[in-house]
């Protein structure tokens, strides 16, 4: 061991004058940005695209697709749960906007994601909450006719969200059940007038529901006790949607896990459900 300690001592002179901004920054591997505009509102966002190991080898193959909001915060997270766990899958992050004269990179999040305005006036001006169907028609009409265009895609497509990008999928999921096969909420960001906005369009989703036969994966930390309620509401609406053909996990409890902590076994759980789901 003394050896190898001394060794290292060498080799620190040879670091030490390095700035870390000449080093070389890391990629994620097969992975590509890519720009694309919302043509109807024309906002400029990216795409995150992760191919698996041996796509270019097999021409003639066409996979699954995980689709996820927040992408610079989760497409880490969710590359390596799919390396180990679903492999054969391509992931697509969708950014929050580019074009923003904003220091804060995710402020857009907070309109894109939410379906309703905000009843505080200056939080509504600050923000603009409320065009998650706009965002939805982007993702319907812009992100995914480019996906299936340009990369090899089988006809499963899955949705992953987290807090507000959970609340949003919620409304994806009853707004347009045809958007995805599979939808991933993990804790989501529900406010009473939400959860009343999604309760009304679970009720008049019945034929859409019927027709495309989703599935669902709900999360939460066991600590989040201010959103267990709520979100114990939104599962009563999806049994009550299980009636017109939707399909889900039950609540999925994240054990001794608050909002943050919970996110790691949420991505290994709705991993390993989705993988079964899209294998059956």
């Amino acid at each position: 061991m003394k050896y190898v300690t001394a060794a290292l001592l060498l080799m620190l002179p040879a670091f030490a004058g390095v700035n870390a901004s000449e080093l070389e920054p890391f990629a994620m591997p097969r992975t590509e940005v890519v720009p694309i505009s919302d043509k109807a509102t024309d906002r400029q966002y990216a795409l995150y695209v992760k191919l698996p190991e041996n796509y270019l080898e097999n021409p003639e193959k066409q996979y699954p697709v995980i689709y996820t909001t927040d992408a610079k915060w989760h497409m880490d997270m969710l590359s390596g749960t799919t390396e180990y766990l679903m492999p054969e899958v391509i992931l697509v992050g969708v950014s929050w906007q580019l074009d923003l004269d904003d220091d804060r990179e995710f402020v857009s999040r907070f309109r894109d994601y939410t379906p309703v305005a905000s009843t505080n006036a200056e939080r509504q001006a600050q923000y603009q909450f409320g065009q998650a169907a706009e965002h939805l028609s982007f993702i319907r009409n812009d992100v995914i006719p480019f996906v299936e265009q340009n990369y090899r895609v089988n006809d499963q497509r899955a949705y992953l969200g987290y807090s507000l990008g959970g609340a949003f999928g919620a409304y994806a999921l009853f707004a347009a059940p045809n958007t995805f096969n599979h939808y991933i909420l993990g804790s989501p960001a529900f406010n009473e007038i939400s959860l009343a906005f999604t309760s009304t369009l679970g009720q008049q989703a019945k034929p859409n529901l019927e027709a495309a036969e989703p599935s669902v994966f709900v999360s939460i930390g066991e600590l989040e006790t201010s959103e267990m309620e709520l979100t114990n509401g939104f599962l009563t609406v999806l049994e009550r949607a299980r009636r017109s053909g939707l399909t889900h996990s039950g609540l999925q409890v994240i054990e001794n896990s608050d909002h943050g902590s919970a996110v790691p076994e949420t991505f290994v759980r709705a991993i390993k459900w989705l993988s079964q789901q899209t294998s059956d």
